[in-house]
């Protein structure tokens, strides 16, 4: 095997060990986005259904049941 200049041997394992922590980090960075997105929308569904315009939404199917009775 030929080494490069300052390039030491057994820094092939090295390697592999740095791209196992960067997709480690990349995974878990992932992971922690789609939670806090997870995490933001349950909470604006929460606070949408706290509202009158929320509340609202939920008896529009109603209105056009009683608009379709006439």
């Amino acid at each position: 095997m030929v080494f490069a200049p300052g390039e030491k041997p057994g820094s092939e394992p090295e390697e592999a060990k740095l791209q196992i922590a960067s997709k480690q980090i990349v995974q878990n960075a992932i992971l922690r986005a789609v939670q806090q997105v997870s995490r933001e929308s349950r909470q604006r569904e929460a606070r949408a259904g706290d509202t009158p315009r929320g509340s609202f939404r939920s008896g529009a199917g109603e209105l056009t049941q009683k608009h379709e009775k006439k």
